[in-house]
Order: C-alpha cells, then structure tokens, then sequence
C-alpha cells in the first residue's frame, strides 16, 4: 500500500511537471502571450514566482499604482513588483532609450493611447490575450492579430463641469455646454491650463464648432495654469464659480468631505483612459502577463474603483468621447497643437 502510495505520488508530481513543461517552459512568448487555456494564470502564477518579480512603468498618479502593486503581490506571493512612475513623455524617452541601447527592462507598461501607439509602431510592445477580454468594449481594445490585443483602457477618468453651489444657482448651472454662454455665468468661469483644459477645448471644437468658441470668449473666461485637481481646489472655496474642466472622481472624493459642489457631464464627455500593454521582451515573461491580467481583472479594477477612477465595462449614463482613439500619434499631436493654441486665445488673461 506506501509503495502504492509513493508511486502513485510519484506519478502526479512527473504528470505535474510535465504539463509544466509542455504548458510553460516549451512556449515561446508569442505562444504565452495567446495562451487561453483554463490554466493560464497557475502557468503564468508558476513562471512569474521562478523569475522572482516583474517591473512595472505607469503613469498613474497618487497613491493607486502602489495599491495595484500591493495588491498584485498580496494576490500572488513571491512576485515583487518593481513600479516606476512617471509622465506619459517622461516614460516613453526612457523606453525609448532603454530600446536603443538594448537594455530591455519593463515588462507591463500602464499609461496613455498615445505612448502606446509610439510604442506598438516601434514594435516595443506585443499582442496578448487577457482572460477579461470579453467584458471590454471593442472601442477600448486595441486590435492586434489572431483576436488577441495590444492593449486595453483599463481605467477612465471623465471629465465634465464643476459648480460651487454657493456661487451658482442649481437653475442656472449649466446641464450642456451651451449653458456656459448664459448671461449670468459671465465673468465667473475658469479653465484649468494643462492638458485638461486643452482636451475640453477640443471637445467644445468638436461638438459645437469655431463660432462657439467666439461666443465663449465674450464670457471672459479665464484660464489657471494648474492641473484639473487644482482648479477644483479653487472652486471649493468659491474662487471660481464654475468650469468645465473638472474631473468627476476628484469631485466624488472632495464631495466624501463636505464640498459645497456638484459635477455635471456635458452632451459629449471627454474622457482621460489609461490602458494597460505589455512589452515585446520582457525580462519577466510570465510576469508581464500576469500582470496585465490582474489589471484587467476584478482584483486590479477593484483597486482602481476604489480610487474612485471609472471602468470602461460600465455605463455611466453619458456619452464618452476618447480624444485620441483612432488617430495616429502625428495625427494627434497636429489635433492637440491646434487645442492647445485655441485655448491661450481663448481667455482674457492666464495666471
């Protein structure tokens, strides 16, 4: 019977060793990548503890990506992530620079469309099937060969209008944008100068035109050179009554304590996304993968919603608008000039 025993112990751990071996070891990246089996993350969990860790460059802010990396690590022990955090430029130069040189580092990349698109037309990052796929709108996947994809929105942030309700009356905020031309509203509307305030005048572009534009600037706007957070910081107080570059999760955390505000979407919201890739070598093959997934998955979007971001699997009740979806990145940057240049017109004076 111990001899049966043993034996029979014997045969299960080969058996397991060699369904590693054909499931795991045996696949080139491009075959790990497309794996779909029901097995996937036990295969990509095992390579993943054997490499001992991933590295993880991201641009999001706060305190989120160290959330996701906490997470990601409690979730699966023995992977330690190793996060770099930084702008979407600052990211792709050091990418960039690592590819020239031959020094291939990152393994799973978490930023903006057009980092990415300057990666995939680089070839610096590869299609790869994710178990979530499903669930993702086809408009926020990016298509790659054989159903598999570059990359996925994995987090939004929506961005629409913001009124302290001390300043302005329910009745006269505005419920679309031409609401911001009403008489009353004259003198009292901020922009935020970043590329907040640059994608909202692209939309307004968009949706309404250059006469809108025109009529807008008869209202005196006036545009802060500050991020959306911190424009929002202004209208708290009531140093700006209202404006439509404010994000909604900055909105939902300040409403948590006690702002006199309110966030409203326009007829056309734009929308900041990150989305999640993975490099095209990666020192950490298994690694990278599993780490996408995780992103992709209940227990990285639960971190995500928690720091009040927006998933592209839900509806809100508006209408989203991905600004540099479907263009090329020299497209885009010609768009985003042309935004930008727009915008300094636009206000009377900039501080």
């Amino acid at each position: 019977m111990i001899k049966l025993l043993i034996s029979g112990l014997i045969f299960t751990v080969i058996s397991a060793s060699t369904a590693w071996a054909q499931s795991g070891k045996s696949m080139s990246f491009a075959q790990l990548a497309a794996y779909n089996k029901p097995d996937r993350e036990q295969v990509l969990y095992a390579g993943a503890k054997a490499e001992g860790k991933i590295t993880w460059y991201t641009s999001l802010a706060g305190g989120s990506y160290k959330e996701l990396a906490s997470a990601f690590e409690a979730k699966y022990p023995g992977v330690k992530v190793e996060s770099y955090r930084a702008t979407r430029q600052e990211l792709g130069a050091r990418i960039l620079a690592e590819s020239q040189s031959k020094r291939y580092i990152v393994d799973t990349i978490e930023s903006t469309i057009p980092l990415l698109k300057l990666l995939r037309d680089n070839k610096l990052i590869a299609p790869y099937y994710f178990p979530t796929q499903a669930k993702y709108p086809d408009n926020v996947k990016e298509k790659g060969p054989k159903g598999l994809f570059f990359w996925s929105i994995d987090r939004e942030s929506h961005i629409g209008l913001g009124y302290n309700k001390n300043s302005i009356p329910a009745n006269l905020a505005p419920k679309n944008y031409e609401g911001l031309l009403r008489p009353e509203l004259k003198d009292k509307i901020g922009f935020a100068g970043s590329d907040t305030g640059v994608t909202v005048v692209g939309t307004m572009l968009k949706l309404k035109g250059e006469e809108y534009i025109k009529k807008l600037k008869a209202q005196n706007p006036v545009t802060h050179n500050v991020s959306g957070r911190a424009l929002l910081d202004m209208v708290i107080p009531g140093e700006i009554a209202v404006s439509p570059t404010i994000f909604r999760n900055h909105v939902e955390v300040s409403l948590k304590a006690g702002a006199p505000i309110e966030w409203i979407p326009m007829e056309l919201v734009p929308t900041n996304s990150g989305s999640t890739a993975v490099s095209a070598q990666p020192p950490h093959p298994h690694a990278a993968l599993l780490m996408a997934d995780f992103i992709l998955g209940e227990g990285g979007q639960k971190v995500l919603e928690q720091y009040e971001y927006g998933s592209p699997t839900k509806d809100y009740g508006f209408k989203r608008w991905y600004p540099d979806q479907g263009l090329t990145t020299e497209q885009y940057e010609k768009l985003d000039d042309r935004w930008n240049k727009t915008l300094r017109e636009l206000s009377r004076k900039s501080f």
